[in-house]
């Protein structure tokens, strides 16, 4: 019993350990539209009150609110602060960026200063080059979305702190460009998306394993495990690929918060149907059902990068492929070791057992910060 014990108490700390974690650096967005001339530059930039408050502080009377009044007296040290953060050269020779004027708008998870710039290069831009390192001392998850336009198309970018820079050659074939831009962006979406790859762990953890008298036992033969994962894969696939491309068309609109509290839920009812049972021969259908919305974060994420309307299809496409590959890499570098382990009591015990009440308990986290606008762990 003590043993057990202990046991139970590692995983509680490891759960809050992983959810301290996963919400002490919560991936924050700014969004960044650039509009490249022959020989200038023309943006607006986006950047969330919250991390600007984090990062320089906003709220001047401590009261937990960040009013106009006190946004509007930080001007200048918000432009200053991020335009430092923020540079362009075209073919070699520095762009000066010049500040402009400051609005404020709502995005769906806050509050954002609206920051314009313009920048002069000096002469006709072919080879623009984008420097972004804002809030990655402090938030390594941060990113930002970039919109490029030009007589050429638009294009999207992404900065993080591995790829603080961006290279555009103006001139070149945009449409190829965007396809593996967006299946680039899909592949790491699906790696840093903890709770989609929380739920594909839930789902693939017993597929090595037959339940029976009332227990799970290691599954004897490969071939059932293989047509099982498939099924459950592909359905997750068809389901979220169903949803992503109707939310991306603007055919179907959830709110944020019910899609993201619902897939936290996801998360939280697969690792349980693990230590309790329910759903056994149709697995399939419990991931089509959920993978649909999952689609719809798929889609929150595309919609965030920015749809080109001159290569809508095409771009879609690419995030969707994108998002496929980076789950069959998922599924292909646990699905060897799991099939090897399962006879062990490491896997049945520790892994299958473990691991998934220790995903409950961190999607558990999840929903309640998701679904009531909670904080149980404090950055």
């Amino acid at each position: 019993m003590k043993g057990r014990n202990a046991w139970l108490l590692v995983l509680c700390g490891l759960a809050f350990a992983f959810a301290g974690q996963a919400f002490a650096h919560k991936p924050s967005d700014s969004y960044l539209t650039v509009k490249a001339g022959t020989t200038t530059i023309k943006g607006q930039w986006d950047i969330a009150l919250r991390d600007l408050e984090y990062a320089i502080g906003l709220d001047a009377n401590g009261d937990g609110r960040i009013t106009w009044g006190e946004v509007k007296a930080r001007h200048a040290d918000i432009a200053s602060y991020a335009l430092a953060r923020l540079s362009f050269s075209a073919d070699g020779v520095n762009c000066p960026i010049v500040a402009g004027e400051q609005q404020i708008d709502n995005h769906s998870d806050g509050a954002y200063t609206v920051l314009s710039f313009s920048a002069d290069c000096g002469g006709e831009i072919h080879k623009l080059e984008a420097r972004y390192n804002l809030f990655f001392d402090f938030d390594a998850q941060h990113k930002g979305l970039l919109q490029l336009q030009s007589a050429q198309g638009s294009r999207p970018g992404v900065f993080s702190a591995d790829r603080p820079v961006q290279e555009f050659v103006l001139a070149e074939s945009s449409l190829m460009v965007q396809f593996l831009t967006f299946i680039r962006e899909g592949i790491w979406h699906i790696w840093v998306g903890f709770d989609h790859i929380l739920f594909i762990l839930s789902l693939l953890l017993p597929s090595v394993l037959v339940y029976r008298d009332g227990r799970w036992q290691p599954a004897p033969f490969a071939a059932p495990v293989f047509w099982d994962v498939l099924k459950v894969v592909t359905s997750f696939t068809v389901a979220h690929s169903i949803t992503l491309s109707l939310a991306a068309l603007e055919i179907i609109a959830l709110p944020s918060r019910l899609v993201e509290s619902t897939i936290a839920a996801s998360v939280v009812l697969a690792a349980l149907n693990n230590l309790w049972p329910v759903v056994l021969e149709r697995r399939w259908l419990v991931a089509f059902c959920f993978g649909l919305i999952h689609g719809f974060g798929f889609a929150s994420v595309l919609a965030d990068l920015g749809l080109p309307r001159d290569a809508l299809l095409l771009a879609l496409v690419g995030f969707n492929v994108g998002v496929e590959v980076g789950q069959l890499c998922i599924v292909c570098a646990f699905l060897p070791m799991a099939y090897f382990l399962r006879r062990s009591t490491f896997y049945l015990k520790g892994i299958m057992a473990g691991g998934s009440a220790l995903i409950t308990l961190v999607a558990l986290i999840w929903f309640i910060e998701r679904a009531f606008n909670a904080k149980i762990i404090t950055p």
